[in-house]
């Protein structure tokens, strides 16, 4: 990497930095929106995230850890009853057959536990690199993960962190400037930020804490002042 990219690396780093600090304030408690209370709930819960919003997962998981209140419940379950109790969550089918069979290989394979590493996750039915990172994070506490969830990827392209929309891509820049203490929480943070403010058809650029740090806003200025 010549000087140019060395010192865009350390820019890209300065602002995810600032940009870290201002979401800590706005948004101090960094949670994951799905409600969960057991490790294998979230693992669940994550799979039905997929297409589908996270409060609509969050209705159809209260009534769903009630009818299924264990890991053996879900890995024994009549797979045609439990498509239809996630079935408000779309794509039931898969989803289904991906919970059950993810169940049965914790129970066969993993002690009854979610486990703990990124090779360990990906083995499971259902599970990709942004589920994996999200358990990770939230379950183990786990320095720097990347959730490159679709609110991750614009915010981060907006604030020019990232020159990628591809989610691999996504992931390895932003372990690159992201300091690894922060990025999990950062990833909550965008989440709750871009369902705010930075929305993917209208953003409030108006309203926006970060306006003096994101390129996006700066363009979107520039071409206002062009058209008066």
């Amino acid at each position: 990497m010549g000087e140019k990219g060395q010192a865009e690396k350390q820019e890209r780093r300065r602002r995810a930095a600032a940009v870290a600090e201002i979401l800590e304030k706005k948004y101090p408690d960094a949670l994951c929106s799905l409600t969960y209370q057991k490790d294998y709930e979230l693992l669940i819960s994550v799979r039905l995230s997929a297409q589908c919003t996270d409060a609509r997962v969050n209705i159809v998981t209260q009534t769903l850890f009630e009818q299924y209140p264990t890991l053996e419940s879900f890995a024994n379950a009549n797979l045609e009853q439990l498509e239809q109790a996630v079935r408000p969550c779309g794509f039931y089918k898969v989803k289904a057959a991906d919970i059950q069979n993810a169940c049965r290989l914790l129970l066969e394979r993993h002690g009854g536990h979610v486990p703990g590493t990124m090779e360990e996750l990906l083995a499971l039915p259902g599970v990709g690199r942004k589920t994996a990172n999200l358990l990770l994070g939230d379950l183990f506490g786990q320095p720097g993960v990347v959730v490159a969830d679709t609110h991750c990827i614009r915010i981060a392209g907006r604030l020019g962190l990232v020159d990628s929309a591809d989610p691999a891509k996504v992931e390895q820049q932003l372990r690159e400037v992201v300091a690894p203490d922060k990025s999990n929480d950062l990833c909550h943070r965008l989440v709750l930020f871009g369902r705010e403010v930075c929305k993917a058809r209208k953003p409030a650029c108006g309203d926006c804490p970060l306006a003096q740090l994101c390129p996006y806003e700066k363009e979107q200025g520039a071409l206002r002042q062009k058209a008066q």
